[in-house]
């Protein structure tokens, strides 16, 4: 039976970003659509994509493009393959890592001028980044509540910590909504922090929507504001 989620096919999350770099307008847009839903690793999977790029103002200075995918299994909600392209300036990069469940092993592989490959062991309940955002959309919060998902990305195994907020009033390009804020911690295979100040916003109402996020990273300090759902 397949799990019950708040999102469905064709739906369109569209976000403006800010960069702490450039503060005083849009640095960029990002896209997240759920494309469609399909037999899949002997399963049904959602295909989901979410691409980013920069404002053309910022892309003269700064050129890059980023699309991650997911297929996320419509019954238990696993990741059942999740894909990174980045092209920054002239450098193009694809990260690709697929799940074997019965084994609870995860199998990577980055292509750029050459072909790199490894795989490792897995929790059961191992996310890749895109389909944990979705999964976190489907539970039910509680303030005070803690969970933790393990994620894997670029060949490594990551721990995402997650501590659920007070109801709080968010106004993004969107409009104005009560949303939960999600308090997010990331640390590596080595207990050590990946990333600052990170934080995601869900809407408390049936579409569950991400209205807001933000992270601290190494470039920068980045926010995305929803504004529009369809």
């Amino acid at each position: 039976m397949e799990s019950t989620v708040p999102f469905k096919v064709s739906e369109t999350l569209s976000y403006e970003v800010s960069w702490s770099l450039f503060p005083f307008f849009t640095a960029g847009t990002a896209v997240a659509t759920v494309r469609e839903k399909k037999p899949s690793f002997n399963s049904t999977a959602y295909y989901i994509v979410a691409e980013g790029r920069p404002t053309p103002a910022v892309a003269a200075l700064y050129s890059v493009y980023y699309k991650m995918d997911t297929l996320l299994d419509a019954v238990g909600l696993l990741s059942q393959r999740g894909s990174l392209y980045s092209e920054e300036r002239s450098d193009r990069r694809t990260s690709t890592t697929r799940f074997d469940r019965a084994t609870r092993r995860a199998f990577f592989e980055q292509k750029t001028d050459t072909t790199v490959s490894s795989d490792f062991p897995v929790p059961l309940q191992t996310q890749d980044g895109l389909a944990a955002l979705y999964v976190l959309r489907a539970r039910a919060f509680k303030a005070g509540e803690r969970l933790s998902i393990p994620v894997a990305d670029s060949g490594s195994l990551y721990t995402t910590q997650v501590e659920v907020g007070a109801l709080e009033t968010i106004r993004v390009p969107y409009g104005q909504t009560s949303a939960w804020k999600l308090k997010i911690g990331i640390t590596d295979s080595a207990n050590q922090p990946v990333w600052k100040d990170i934080a995601l916003w869900i809407s408390n109402d049936a579409r569950r929507l991400p209205v807001k996020m933000q992270a601290e990273l190494p470039v920068g300090a980045f926010i995305l504001a929803l504004r529009e759902a369809r």
